[in-house]
């Protein structure tokens, strides 16, 4: 979906950094929760609300995967995507399970925990930190979005994903386990694209533009730094996001 954007990006040294755009701008937070739910699912709608709350707080970036695999009940999640459910199956995969349900939620990719048990998600956030520092800013015409990321040398290399999502979004749903409920959605991911790789004890910027990554109904961004074990996700080090 970004290719048609990558020749706009700039790899450079890193320097002042630009005024923020009007905008909710989320930078240095304790951890990036990651939802996986599916309007076909009875158990998700407690959690939906849970991560709406969570996306309210100024330390976490929230972002919610709806998946594919509840479809055959009936009702076709109007958000679904099969990357989706085989990225929670390589969470999965790299935690040594073949075991996906939802809602699970992930904290910081470092492990899951059943989205609707408020105990288990507020002790796995308690213990949640990132030590790696994502800044986003954005030029006065909310055109050019700059992403400086910055980490000392103890920390491990890491691969920069560019996420986009929609904020908030309300469905009627007509079949299967909800049906006949309208469920309001938030931090809705739409896309995923790999736009850099961070490198330990190094500092600089990439560019973009943002009417080519927010494209479609997309209005925000989040950056994350995550860690690979052999193509399989490991813990994210750092986010930040932008919603428009």
């Amino acid at each position: 979906m970004l290719h048609r954007f990558f020749v706009f990006i700039m790899l450079v040294v890193l320097a002042s950094s630009l005024p923020a755009a009007a905008g909710e701008l989320r930078q240095g937070p304790r951890a990036v929760v990651e939802l996986f739910t599916s309007q076909g699912c009875s158990s998700c709608p407690k959690a939906d609300a849970m991560l709406a709350e969570l996306g309210e707080r100024g330390d976490i970036v929230a972002l919610a995967y709806h998946v594919d695999y509840w479809d055959y009940v009936g009702w076709e999640d109007t958000f679904g995507e099969r990357a989706f459910s085989d990225r929670q199956r390589d969470y999965a995969q790299s935690w040594g399970s073949s075991r996906i349900f939802t809602p699970q939620l992930i904290v910081n990719g470092a492990g899951g925990v059943v989205a609707s048990k408020q105990e288990a998600v507020d002790a796995a956030l308690a213990r949640a930190a990132l030590p790696v520092l994502v800044g986003l800013s954005c030029d006065d015409d909310d055109k050019l979005m700059t992403i400086t990321i910055s980490g000392g040398d103890d920390q491990m290399e890491g691969v920069v994903w560019l996420v986009t999502f929609i904020d908030r979004a309300e469905v009627d749903i007509e079949r299967g386990e909800n049906k006949g409920r309208k469920i309001a959605y938030t931090q809705i991911v739409t896309g995923r694209q790999v736009v850099g790789m961070f490198r330990p004890g190094s500092e600089g910027q990439i560019r973009l533009p943002l009417d080519e990554v927010l494209t479609g109904k997309a209005n925000g961004v989040a950056i994350l730094v995550q860690q690979e074990r052999e193509g399989l996700p490991g813990p994210i080090l750092g986010a930040a996001s932008y919603t428009r």
